[in-house]
């Protein structure tokens, strides 16, 4: 048998809350049609791509209601798609309680791998027994997941051989803004193939990039967040203690800088650079290196050289300078991808692509270190694009404070000593055992998502709104998902896909930042989170993100 950790025993033994429209059981709710919705960009354009999804109304439960259990068991199919996020476990969780509510031989069939486990028909039938050794823990690993994309007719019709032998009455796809793009995708074949399987999808990113006014926050960013912050504090304690480094962190988050944010508001770090603003202002390299450069001439002038900085993974590609360079570089090797193919030495492929660009983005690709020159030529994410979590972009910023800094004799004269360490915290935080409120809104988005199926819903993703009141004041319902959508280029060719949500400059979370960043520079400041803590008051085991309680209320 499985040896569990004293967490774990205790972990299993815990009871997820329900929104109250849930609470008399999934076959208990009644459900309200609101008006009809529009994308947020680009309506033509996916009005064409989405006929028979488009323009789906808004949905809300309320509790009661005479639904009657169907004649028949439901079987739905789930798959975890993209990289793990806090909570992944308790969705399924939610989905097999709910639908076994509804009809006690109802079935999941969990596909393995991620949406090529669907593709390819491999699958376990999740089990009591599988499913209760899985609640309230984290990772994916109760099937796994994987980034397989669902993009061609001939992968769209396996689906529907696999769907169709199974008897899937519906599939779950719990992932982020490229799965419920998928999602959306799927469903809208399906329809046009006369097939009646419904598709729902589910809310995750532990970025936090996936977010409106119907779905506050995505599951797994409060876990996420909360393990990086204990990270962080106990580094700025340790660099309080030994007084004499200073530490670059990097944070996931390629797109959007949420998890940095919600970091720098748990920890109150000297540095907290935000990619969203650094591109409205238009920053140059040069500046946003000042940015880091003042705190830390301050600090010496105090006598402490030390301190934390945090940064965001993707900050480079908001470098408008970089961020042209970073376009033309994802243009040109899509374009000549046979031809820079044949290049093996890194000089050579250096060379090459430096005489492809123009004069303005040339410029910047030689004023970069060799390393992150050839950091951008790896190889493409699944969009044939620059992977930025790849580029160390904290060492890129210490190399370029310390070269600055080497030359500065009044820092010197004021004692100044820079001495850097490098830090990238992601995989740390993905497959955190959840906290309360992962636990809580992932098996309430769950259950979400089993009343949309048993209703027929498709194209429809699960969302719980009213997020900072607690889950006995949550509000349940589904939204459509092609009303978060606009066209972006992917492979050189405009698509359909969710528009990611940045931090906003103007949402309390940013402005809480922008109030107190001047004072957090030079003193030491410091919160220590701790671990996350699942037992004990509640404002502790149950508290709720810095970003949802400042823009929630």
């Amino acid at each position: 048998m499985k040896q569990l950790s004293a967490l774990d025993q205790q972990r299993k033994a815990y009871k997820p809350k329900l929104p109250p429209a849930l609470a008399q059981g999934a076959n208990r709710v009644t459900l309200k049609t609101g008006a009809a919705t529009e994308p947020v960009k680009d309506k033509k354009a996916i009005q064409a791509a989405f006929p028979n999804t488009y323009g789906l109304p808004l949905i809300d439960f309320a509790a009661g209601g005479a639904s009657p259990n169907p004649a028949t068991p439901l079987k739905v199919g789930v798959v975890l798609s993209g990289g793990q996020a806090p909570g992944g476990h308790n969705v399924i969780a939610g989905i097999f309680d709910s639908i076994r509510a509804i009809h006690p031989d109802s079935q999941v069939f969990g596909f393995s791998g991620g949406p090529g486990g669907l593709e390819a028909g491999q699958y376990d039938i999740i089990t009591p027994g599988l499913m209760d050794a899985y609640r309230n823990t984290g990772g994916f690993d109760i099937i796994g997941s994987g980034r397989t994309k669902l993009e061609t007719p001939e992968q769209f019709d396996r689906c529907i051989e696999v769907i169709r032998k199974l008897g899937l009455d519906a599939v779950v796809i719990i992932g982020g803004d490229d799965s419920n793009t998928n999602a959306a995708v799927l469903a809208e074949y399906f329809l046009a193939k006369g097939l009646k399987t419904s598709v729902v999808g589910v809310p995750k990113t532990i970025d936090g990039d996936l977010k409106n006014a119907q779905i506050p926050t995505s599951f797994g960013f409060d876990t996420a967040v909360k393990t990086y912050s204990e990270l962080i504090g106990n580094i700025a304690r340790d660099a309080r203690s030994a007084r004499k480094y200073w530490h670059f962190i990097k944070l996931m988050g390629r797109s959007a800088s949420h998890i940095t944010l919600e970091a720098g508001l748990q920890t109150h770090a000297n540095v907290t650079l935000i990619s969203e603003e650094i591109e409205a202002k238009k920053m140059t390299l040069d500046q946003v290196v000042e940015l880091v450069i003042r705190p830390i001439k301050a600090r010496a002038a105090l006598g402490k050289n030390y301190g934390v900085a945090l940064i965001p993974e993707g900050l480079v590609e908001f470098i408008p300078a970089i961020k042209a360079l970073i376009a033309e570089v994802n243009h040109l090797l899509a374009e000549k991808e046979a031809e820079f193919g044949q290049l093996e030495a890194t000089a050579d492929k250096i060379a090459t692509l430096a005489g492809w660009l123009n004069a303005g983005n040339a410029a910047t690709f030689k004023a970069l270190p060799a390393s992150i020159q050839s950091q951008l030529l790896l190889d493409r994410d699944p969009h044939g694009n620059v992977q930025v979590s790849l580029i160390e972009t904290e060492k890129l910023l210490s190399e370029i404070v310390a070269a600055k800094l080497k030359g500065d004799a009044d820092y010197k004269a004021k004692g100044g000593k820079f001495s850097p360490q490098h830090h990238f915290f992601g995989y740390e935080g993905r497959a955190a055992a959840p906290s309360n409120f992962d636990a809580d809104y992932c098996y309430g988005l769950g259950s979400v998502a089993a009343v949309l199926i048993q209703a027929g819903k498709t194209g429809y993703m699960a969302s719980i709104r009213n997020l900072s009141k607690g889950p006995a004041n949550w509000l349940a319902g589904g939204i459509p998902i092609t009303m978060l959508f606009n066209m972006e280029p992917r492979h050189g060719k405009l698509k359909p896909v969710i528009q990611k949500a940045l931090v906003e400059l103007d949402s309390p979370a940013f402005l809480e930042l922008v109030k107190n960043r001047d004072a957090w520079e030079v003193e030491d400041a410091y919160l220590f989170p701790g671990p996350i803590q699942y037992f004990g008051p509640a404002e502790v085991c149950d508290a709720i993100t810095k970003t949802l309680e400042l823009e929630q209320g």
